[in-house]
């Protein structure tokens, strides 16, 4: 998909965050006209409704106030443009978002965020940059799962490794690095399953399958990304933190943009954790996930 047509893609994916956020803000800014404590108290409890939670909302407020008082702004497009910048260098990040081949996706995340549909999507942008895509179904514990990246595996014509339902994942994983050596792979993407209720199961099970590719790490170079589900709003945010503890994340697969009031999730996973929002799903179409890019997601939610 052309740049100009996943922005387009983007803004109308961020008609609810948009109205949800930046309208109450525009609003907010052109009844007011005064920037005292009344302003930023209303501005507070928008941000805070919008999901941007407590820690993030200050860091906005008080960053927002300084650059009011230093730059001396007085006219409603300037203190607009401030928000908006500030928001801006809260989410960028100078992180390399290059890869180093041969390597293996570990995807993580709860059940129904689009986990094993965001793997395909990823194996579709990899296999149209002409790199040889194998898929390990790593879920085996829902049955559905396994049919799903099945199904997926045949549309895209990739390799995909799997094995009877119930069987142990982290075997499945090590049969799939084996598969990705001999078959000369260039990435091996790795479903993993999502039920978070059974938290220290699931847990151990990742720790287990980080083992098994860790033991491959002088051919792989290992890549953990979480898939969330940007409907979910903070809720997005304790997940974040659980997978992190258990598996350090080098970033996130942001999904379902286009369903949600709550787009802005976007800023307190990075400020709050510090981990890189790498791709974003703003439909249900293959090419509807792309790179995700700072600059053009908040030109879009203003």
């Amino acid at each position: 998909m052309a740049k100009d047509g996943f922005f387009s893609k983007l803004k109308e994916s961020l008609v609810k965050t948009k109205n949800n956020f930046s309208g109450k803000i525009d609003q907010l800014i052109n009844y007011s006209g005064v920037y005292d404590d009344d302003f930023f108290e209303e501005l507070e409890e928008i941000l805070i409704l919008a999901d941007l939670g407590v820690e993030t909302t200050q860091e906005i407020i008080k960053n927002t106030r300084e650059k009011i008082a230093k730059e001396n702004l007085k006219s409603k497009d300037s203190v607009k443009n401030a928000i908006k910048e500030i928001i801006a260098e809260m989410i960028s990040h100078e992180q390399d978002t290059s890869y180093e081949y041969p390597m293996v996706i570990l995807v993580v995340g709860v059940n129904g965020v689009g986990k094993t549909t965001s793997i395909a999507k990823l194996a579709n942008i990899f296999k149209k940059d002409g790199k040889k895509v194998l898929l390990a179904a790593g879920d085996t514990f829902r049955a559905a799962a396994v049919e799903q990246i099945t199904i997926w595996a045949e549309r895209l014509g990739v390799d995909l490794i799997k094995n009877d339902n119930g069987a142990d994942p982290a075997a499945v994983i090590f049969d799939a690095l084996q598969a990705g050596k001999a078959r000369g792979s260039d990435v091996v993407i790795c479903d993993t399953a999502g039920r978070l209720h059974n938290k220290d199961n699931l847990m151990k099970e990742l720790s287990k399958i980080n083992r098994v590719i860790e033991n491959e790490k002088d051919y792989f170079t290992q890549y953990n990304f979480l898939v969330l589900d940007s409907t979910s709003g903070n809720n997005a945010v304790n997940q974040a933190k659980v997978f992190h503890e258990a598996t350090k994340l080098d970033g996130i697969i942001l999904t379902k943009l286009d369903g949600t009031s709550k787009g802005g999730i976007v800023i307190p996973i990075k400020v709050q954790l510090n981990i890189p929002i790498r791709y974003i799903g703003v439909g249900e179409q293959m090419d509807d996930l792309q790179e995700f890019d700072a600059g053009s997601f908040v030109e879009a939610l203003f």
